[in-house]
């Protein structure tokens, strides 16, 4: 069991999103900054305590931490491990991007291997090319000792997550909804032998269903995690472009797979500094593994 002191920091985090009167990422910076979001809520953040608010800290509904410790050990009760920005389990990829989220909630085990982690992703109408695609990319990363990242949709997701365990090797799930729902319905059995396997990871409270908004800050996550982002097969309006798009914003490089050049949006990316394209999994590796050693990829 976690010290008391840690916990109730879980909870003081809690309590302060549960306000929702700023962004997540947010209080990630006013937390770390200050080093402990006890401080933060008892004291206000660093822009609350100069300047008067409406609500200042002290006419604030009074916060029943006890409450919140205590449904924190529930859900570690039913396997669901909770950890902050101020965790030193929490994922050092992640924490290095400026929009991390301020906590994590994780069925299974995260693994200091899964530093060494490449997302592969995809669209949920993928062809029997691109599934293929994606679990030859999948398991090749798996062989050069990269856990595979996918976000457990149909389609490339699905096929990058069966490709890792058919390797016998690690892959993370980062999901759209919290982790007592799965999305779609059908990979329940995949995100659990996931969560068996490897770890399943969320931001959202545990009961939190899947929205448009949801999933574009899933692959904010996806993007944080890995340390490159292989966008299989996409179109113009996957969430997979949009996660190329933010592992450029997070400085860490996109592999964009020659068959994707049909698409203007991959003929536009490809142009981006940090873009390569590349024919097959191999080209990646070495890709991958060069900018390693030149310390070129964003830790």
């Amino acid at each position: 069991m976690p010290e008391p002191s840690s916990t109730h920091e879980t909870a003081a985090l809690i309590a302060l999103l549960r306000r929702g009167d700023r962004a997540w990422h947010h209080y990630a910076e006013i937390v770390e900054a200050r080093g402990s979001a006890l401080a933060v809520l008892q004291e206000g953040a660093p822009d609350e305590l100069d300047v008067p608010t409406l609500f200042p800290p002290a006419d604030r509904e009074d916060v029943d931490l006890d409450a919140i410790v205590a449904e924190v050990d529930g859900w570690r009760a039913e396997g669901i491990s909770v950890l902050t920005v101020l965790n030193e389990r929490y994922p050092q990829n992640l924490r290095s991007i400026h929009d991390r989220p301020p906590l994590l909630f994780v069925r299974g085990t995260l693994s200091d291997a899964d530093e060494r982690s490449v997302a592969v992703v995809g669209t949920r109408r993928a062809t029997d090319a691109g599934i293929a695609h994606a679990r030859e990319v999948a398991g090749g990363l798996v062989d050069a000792g990269y856990t595979v990242v996918s976000g457990l949709a149909t389609g490339i997701d699905t096929a990058a997550h069966l490709g890792a365990l058919d390797r016998a090797g690690r892959t993370l799930a980062v999901i759209g909804t919290g982790l007592r729902r799965t999305y779609p319905a059908a990979n329940a059995p995949l995100q659990q032998r996931i969560a068996a396997e490897s770890a399943v990871v969320s931001q959202f409270w545990p009961d939190a269903p899947p929205s448009k908004r949801t999933f574009p800050m899933r692959n904010v996550v996806m993007s944080g995690l890995a340390r490159a982002t292989v966008v299989i097969e996409a179109s113009h309006t996957s969430g997979a472009r949009m996660q190329a798009r933010f592992a450029l914003e997070h400085g860490r490089p996109v592999f964009l797979l020659a068959s994707l050049l049909e698409h203007v949006w991959a003929r536009e990316h490809a142009e981006r500094p940090g873009t390569y394209v590349v024919e097959d999994v191999g080209e990646i590796v070495e890709h991958v593994e060069r900018l390693l050693a030149a310390d070129t990829l964003t830790v």
